[in-house]
Parts: structure tokens; C-alpha cells; sequence
């Protein structure tokens, strides 16, 4: 009996300990490998099922769609519509529009703030920069930069002594804020270029695209600027989270270059591009999943072209028309709750049932030793 009793709690430890030790959900724009949505494919937007893929769905929006950001749990689109001067949320599995929040100066660029769940929205209509409340789309702050905003992107060095910062490229450099008091912390000159996309992997350095045709690499810590790339015409960025390597589309040479990060405190650069991938259309932007399996190169032709990255080759071109200039991946949209109010309550919900969940652990031990123990007395 004794060493069924030990058997049983072996059992519930174990059930406990997965319970206790079960997987965070995956950042959906971390580059989860699910689905891929493209600004300017289509009617407005089109998503691709990358298991599938090919194109199986697309949302009609106005207002010359621009950059989109997914919230962390798949459900909610935000997207810019500078000609519109608006930011729109979309449920994600539908395409229906949740809420939207006006903003001055063609805002086309987005970027959130994990510690404080803020989104950031700005353009080169404006110096302005508008902070919004992704759960109502509600205008919470406004602040301004050194000049029109060309590009946007938040270093996560959120800890118990400092809070995160948010990279502007504007007309007047690269300038850096804290992201909760909005206060501007430095202000980075870039020897007579304009800065243009941004882009923070974890690490030591953050990556810069210029007017000029430039790309470079700031340190994080003391704002060294290092040159990297020259001669070419870079759009959006995006980073693999598994090497720091940094993919950036270059329209001009109509090819993708991949960048190799530099070492802590270098003060002259790798040998770049590490490679080079040639294109049949010029790319405008590019995404990489965060597994490091897939990139989805933008194409102005109206197509996508899908990298398989370990491959290191293109493996398939997806139609989508249109126009398309961002793509983001993420995960498949839960099947229910597709406005805030209803996904509240479905955490609210999540998490009272969690709480019984390890409740009903807790008290099962103790239920079963007392049980045992009257048999014993019994017999």
C-alpha cells in the first residue's frame, strides 16, 4: 500500500511540475511561424498560411495600409493608414475593425513597449509621436522628436533599475527615449546621413538604414557608430532571433543582404554582407520566424518570395497583389474573443480556472493520505 501511496504522489508532483514549468506563449510578433500578413497586398491586407503556403485570406482597408503590428496573443492587428492620418485595430481571424485612433502627420510606423503594453505610432508628416492604448485605441500621450519620424523600434532592457527605450529615426539623427516618461535620454548624430528603418535585436547593437544608402550599427551602451553597408537602398529590417543576424532588403540591387553581428565593443566591422540572396523583384521588407526556419521577402512585383533560411535558398513566390511594403509573422488568431472586451473576459476566465487547476494539485495530496489512513485504521 505504501508504494502505491508513493507511486500516486510521484504522479501528482510530476503533473504539478509541468503544470508549474509549462511553456510561456510565444510572442506572436516575435515571428511566430503561423501565419504572414502583408500591408499593401491586395485590397489592403493579405495573409498567408505558411503551412499552406499560398494566400488564404485578405482584409479590405483603406488608407494606403503602411506597418502592422500583432498583438502578443495572435488576436488584434493594429495597422497604419497615413492617408487617412489613423491607426486601425482589426480582429485578426475576421478582418473586422475594432477601434481606431486618429494621428496627425500620415503616421506609418508602429512600435510596442512589452513593459508597459503601450503602442507607439509616428511619420514624416510630424515630429509628433502618439502613444495609444491597444486594448481601446485611445490617445494616451503625445511627445515630440527632433523632426519628422522615419523610423521607429524599442530596445527590451526592461529590469528592476531601467525601464525600456524607444529608437527614433528622424531628420535630426537617431534619438532615444525612455518609454515610460517619454523623456528624451540621448541623441545620435550620423555624419551628415538621415536615418531611416531601425531595427533592436537582443544584444549589443542596433541596426540603422540612412538616406544615403547606408547601413549601420550602434552600440547599445555607448552610441559607437560602427558602418556596416554602403551603396544601396535598404528597407524594413528584421532580425533572426536565434544568431542576431540582421536580414536587410536592398531594392536597388534587388537583392536580400544578411548581416553578421559585430563583436562587443569592435571598432571596425565583419566582412558584410555575410550573404547575399538574389531576388526577382526588389524586396521592401522582410520578416524572419522566430524559430529561424522561414523568411518572407516583400516584393514591389506584387509577390512574396519564401526563404528557407537553414536552406539558404528562395523555395517559393507567392502572388498577393497589390502593393505590398511590410510583412509580419505571427500565430493563428484564437477561434474566440475578437474584440478586447471579450478577450478580457476570456483571461479573466483563463486565469480563475488556472488558480482551481492548482488548487485541485494542492488538495488532491492531502485527500488521498487521509484517505489511505482511515483504510488503515479500518484494517
Amino acid at each position: 500500500m505504501r508504494k502505491r501511496t508513493r507511486g500516486v504522489l510521484v504522479i501528482w508532483l510530476g503533473c504539478l511540475i509541468l503544470l508549474t514549468l509549462a511553456p510561456l506563449p510565444v510572442y506572436a510578433d516575435g515571428g511566430a511561424p503561423n501565419l504572414a500578413y502583408v500591408a499593401g497586398a491586395g485590397p489592403g491586407i493579405g495573409v498567408i498560411d505558411i503551412a499552406q503556403q499560398k494566400i488564404t485570406n485578405t482584409f479590405t482597408l483603406g488608407g494606403n495600409p503602411q506597418t502592422v503590428y500583432l498583438s502578443l496573443d495572435g488576436r488584434f492587428l493594429y495597422v497604419t493608414q497615413p492617408a487617412l492620418n489613423q491607426v486601425s485595430a482589426l480582429a485578426a481571424k475576421t478582418g473586422q475593425t475594432v477601434c481606431q485612433a486618429r494621428v496627425a502627420g500620415n503616421p506609418s510606423l508602429l512600435a510596442s513597449d512589452p513593459q508597459t503594453g503601450s503602442l507607439f505610432v509616428a511619420g514624416n508628416g510630424s515630429a509628433t509621436i502618439t502613444t495609444i492604448d491597444p486594448a481601446n485605441c485611445a490617445v494616451l500621450h503625445t511627445f515630440s522628436a527632433g523632426g519628422p519620424v522615419y523610423g521607429l523600434a524599442v530596445a527590451n532592457l526592461a529590469s528592476d533599475t531601467q525601464d525600456n527605450q524607444l529608437w527614433v529615426a528622424d531628420s535630426a539623427g537617431v534619438e532615444v527615449f525612455d518609454t515610460k516618461t517619454r523623456q528624451r535620454e540621448a541623441a545620435i548624430p550620423l555624419a551628415g546621413a538621415e536615418p531611416r528603418s531601425l531595427s533592436i535585436p537582443s544584444g549589443l547593437w542596433v541596426y540603422v538604414t540612412t538616406q544615403e544608402g547606408k547601413l549601420e550599427a550602434i552600440a547599445l551602451d555607448t552610441h559607437h557608430v560602427l558602418p556596416l553597408l554602403s551603396g544601396g537602398q535598404f528597407g524594413t529590417m528584421d532580425f533572426d532571433e536565434n544568431n542576431g543576424q540582421i536580414y536587410a532588403p536592398d531594392s536597388l540591387h534587388q537583392q536580400l543582404d544578411v548581416i553578421t553581428p559585430p563583436g562587443a565593443g569592435a571598432l571596425t566591422p565583419p566582412r558584410e554582407p555575410a550573404l547575399v540572396y538574389h531576388l526577382e523583384a526588389a524586396p521592401r521588407s522582410v520578416a524572419i520566424t522566430s524559430d529561424g526556419q522561414w523568411g518572407f521577402i516583400a516584393l514591389e512585383n506584387g509577390a512574396v518570395a519564401m526563404l528557407d533560411v537553414p536552406g539558404r535558398q528562395i523555395v517559393k513566390t507567392i502572388p498577393v497583389g497589390g502593393s505590398p511594403r511590410f510583412i509580419i509573422t505571427g500565430l493563428y488568431p484564437p477561434a474566440l474573443g475578437t474584440t478586447p472586451q471579450q478577450a478580457s473576459i476570456l483571461t479573466t476566465g483563463a486565469t480563475i480556472l488556472a488558480y482551481l487547476l492548482i488548487a485541485a494539485f494542492l488538495l488532491v495530496p492531502v485527500w488521498f493520505v487521509m484517505r489511505q489512513s482511515r483504510r488503515r485504521k479500518r484494517a
